[in-house]
């Protein structure tokens, strides 16, 4: 029978790369982590390791036991999960969202949280999606919020659900001429010459604007970056730039905005959970309390089922 913590010390070699990187993130010391790999070597009987360099590397056997060895250890850690499925949610959920997600659907739900299960308690970060998904293959947090555009979507390497969808505006100074619908991309033409703000921390933002402006056959000239919803919209206001905005945002509202009917350009909104913690009682709970405040504040763009991966 494999070893499980010698099974993990190969998968994280798999991730990190180096025995001193493995040692850091499991506490043992690099010699120990070494023994360990030796010790499954010997007990498969199979070469896991080869010398490159200084360093080690896989062996092909190596990279198909680590494979199957992520598949392992995500099912042993939601085995041990299932043996409390019946108990009331608890203990300490590492979460990770977005600054929108924070303020509006996350910070709301604490007190909800410490009301019905006052033995669960999160510990919330703020960080932009691709940040949030590295905390994840990190083991840095337990569950994230995060987004993507329908013309950018994200390719997922973890358990997902579809909370929301939302339509995506263009945000456009007051005095710009154009109506009050894009419905054809020539009409993008008048933004040809004017700036375009996008995320500081995510390319998303980026991409979405080159492939609408790739329709009219010219790229966007993105020129100022800021990751707060607000801060865009005080770039917009002051005249400085277009830029995306969820339709139903706060943002959106205080600027003027022209409806993109460019195809089916939305914003949507996911959880995202590490391997194995998918069925915990306190992930579950939170994500679902996060989606019933999703869905009070916009009933009419969440949908009826929800992805779920």
């Amino acid at each position: 029978m494999v070893d499980l913590e010698k099974l993990r010390a190969l998968v994280e070699l798999s991730r990190l790369g180096t025995m001193s990187a493995v040692a850091d993130a499991t506490g043992y010391g690099t010699s120990a982590v070494s023994q360990q790999l030796a010790g499954l070597e010997r007990q498969l009987g199979v070469d896991l390791l080869e010398a490159h360099g200084r360093r080690v590397r896989l062996t092909p056997a190596g990279r198909r036991l680590a494979a199957h060895g992520k598949t392992i250890l995500a099912a042993v850690t939601a085995a041990q999960l299932d043996l409390a499925e019946q108990a009331a949610p608890s203990g300490v959920v590492r979460v990770a969202a977005y600054g929108t997600a924070m303020r509006r659907h996350l910070i709301p739900a604490l007190a909800e949280i410490a009301d019905r299960y006052p033995t669960m308690s999160l510990e919330l970060q703020e960080y932009e999606p691709p940040e949030t998904l590295t905390l994840l293959d990190d083991d840095g947090i337990d569950v994230g919020f995060v987004y993507d555009y329908t013309l950018v979507p994200r390719v997922w390497r973890h358990p997902h659900t579809l909370l929301s969808t939302s339509r995506v505006v263009l945000a456009v100074p007051a005095d710009a001429k154009v109506a009050d619908r894009i419905s054809e991309p020539s009409d993008l033409d008048v933004f040809r010459d004017t700036p375009w703000i996008a995320n500081s921390r995510d390319t998303g933002d980026d991409e979405l604007a080159a492939r609408l402006c790739a329709l009219a056959g010219w790229a966007p000239d993105i020129r100022h970056r800021a990751d707060d919803l607000d801060l865009v919209a005080d770039l917009v206001l002051a005249g400085q730039g277009v830029s995306v905005l969820p339709a139903e945002s706060q943002e959106a509202k205080r600027v003027r905005t022209v409806a993109l009917e460019l195809g089916n350009v939305e914003r949507r909104m996911w959880s995202v959970t590490r391997a194995g913690t998918q069925t915990w009682r306190a992930t579950t709970a939170l994500i679902e309390l996060v989606r019933s405040h999703v869905v009070s504040q916009y009933p009419a763009d969440v949908p009826l089922s929800p992805e779920v991966n």
